[in-house]
């Protein structure tokens, strides 16, 4: 065989060969095509995992001893503390309700109830004490209210039903 021989052959055969390349990638193309990417459902449940996360971190940071801890009532009068709590509870909800979409019913519902739950709370024991107590004495009444009968607060339940749905998607 002659030089030219082996250079034409050498060509050819680099040619199928990368005609068969290009068929083998093209098949798997159109084959993944009708198929979920990996990456998406990935992202997905990352995103699922997050809004858990945050849910777990906004029944914290409403939870009605935590929530007394954070603001100190100072010279507040009662109806100021009552106000400030209440305020409190509703800004850091409606900074996560975009959460909901991500999560279960079952769960945001569950977070619903606890910030209506505390809501309540607050204002009833407000309406208990006389009108010129301080922000200190409501303070001191809630957790009192709660260290009495621990069943009085969701937050325990709340936090087992986030755990519970973040769990199934492991």
């Amino acid at each position: 065989m002659t030089n030219e021989k082996l250079v034409l052959y050498g060509g050819i055969i680099a040619v199928i060969l990368v005609v068969a390349l290009y068929l083998i990638y093209w098949y798997k193309e159109k084959r993944s095509l009708g198929k979920p990417q990996q990456p998406v459902m990935n992202n997905s449940l990352n995103l699922r995992l997050q809004a858990y996360e945050r849910l777990v971190l906004l029944t914290e940071r409403i939870a009605l001893p935590s929530l007394i801890t954070r603001v100190p009532p100072g010279d507040l009068d009662i109806r100021t503390m009552q106000a400030v709590l209440v305020d409190q509870i509703k800004t850091e909800f409606d900074y996560n309700l975009s959460q909901q979409i991500y999560v279960a019913p079952q769960a945001w519902q569950a977070v619903t109830n606890l910030k209506e739950q505390n809501i309540f709370i607050i204002n009833q024991v407000a309406q208990t004490l006389p009108a010129d107590a301080r922000g200190a004495d409501l303070s001191m009444r809630i957790i009192e209210l709660i260290n009495s009968d621990p069943k009085v607060s969701l937050h325990p339940v709340v936090l087992e039903a986030l755990n519970f749905e973040a769990r199934k998607l492991l």
